[in-house]
């Protein structure tokens, strides 16, 4: 059985590479049962847990096994730890155990960008990326794989942080204008791409704020009474999901709206995969703001380690 470990990941992999294989992935016939998480506490005050995202298709099967312990900041220890076991699919035989936090920084990253190749327009050229965390250059990153984007802008509660970040990024791509802004809304007001990448609680993108012809990519909650944009801008919007089960049982940024009222679960456009197989449409006109919100799926764990084991088999 081939183990891969982070290094591995990362020296394998490229955007250009990994969303090709994910476009293709979601166009095939697969298998995606609803994930589950556990909760290991004993006390309501605790929020460890554990959680299991199985998935399959012609080739392989995989199940990513993570674990949740937010006390382990205390120690100086990662809150979560992952990894992910791929057997093959006509026979059962363990095939490889991959790192599963480095795949959940490239597949969550490549989804994003993946997403707005049918969302956004062809011409946007100004992303604002909100949050400073682990996600935050390869989200850049990967966009930048595919959009022509001039100006990026960085914003976060940490400016240092938010700075740290900028000058990483010039070094990498010189030809982009790189910045921070100490206001959410100097970014969001005139960008053509929005990704929020955050733990807020609370909305920080706001209806009045998204400009027409916007598109919105919302990753950073997962939590039913918490949400990274208000109501208005879901209102006003094409939204659309990585995948319709697991968002309906976790994301705020929809579940709040729908139980004010003010959104149906049938005003969602459609799927990544409905998207890919170009059985919905995506973006259909140049004023539209598309809105993707996406909580991660088993399906993007299970491509991005397949092509892992191939490339180092």
């Amino acid at each position: 059985m081939k183990i891969s470990d982070a290094e591995v990941v990362n020296t394998a992999l490229s955007f250009p590479l990994l969303i090709k294989e994910l476009e293709a992935g979601f166009r095939q016939d697969f298998t995606m049962p609803k994930r589950q998480v556990l909760s290991l506490a004993n006390d309501p005050n605790l929020n460890d847990g554990l959680a299991l995202l199985p998935a399959w298709n012609d080739a392989v099967i995989g199940v990513k096994v993570f674990t949740h312990f937010p006390g382990n900041a205390q120690q100086n220890l990662p809150t979560l730890f992952s990894k992910i076991l791929l057997f093959d699919r006509s026979t059962g035989t363990p095939l490889a155990l991959v790192d599963g936090t480095s795949v959940t920084y490239w597949r969550t990253a490549a989804i994003s960008a993946l997403a707005s190749r049918y969302l956004a327009r062809a011409d946007a050229s100004r992303l604002c990326l909100l949050g400073t965390g682990r996600l935050a250059i390869p989200l850049v990153t990967a966009h930048l794989s595919v959009h022509a984007l001039s100006v990026v802008t960085i914003w976060g509660r940490n400016e240092s942080k938010a700075s740290a970040i900028v000058t990483q990024l010039r070094a990498k791509f010189p030809a982009v204008s790189f910045s921070t802004v100490r206001e959410i809304g100097e970014g969001v007001e005139t960008a053509d791409i929005i990704v929020s990448a955050t733990g807020s609680a609370e909305p920080l993108v706001c209806g009045h704020q998204v400009p027409a012809g916007c598109h919105v990519d919302l990753l950073g909650n997962h939590h039913v009474d918490r949400r990274e944009c208000d109501s208005q801008l879901v209102t006003k919007s094409l939204v659309y999901v990585d995948d319709r089960a697991n968002v309906l049982s976790e994301a705020g940024e929809l579940l709040i709206p729908i139980a004010e009222g003010s959104f149906k679960v049938t005003s969602i456009q459609g799927e990544l995969k409905q998207l890919c197989r170009g059985d919905v449409p995506g973006r259909q006109s140049n004023k539209a703001i598309t809105l993707f919100k996406s909580v991660g799926t088993a399906l993007s764990d299970l491509i991005t380690a397949n092509l892992i084991y191939k490339m180092t088999m």
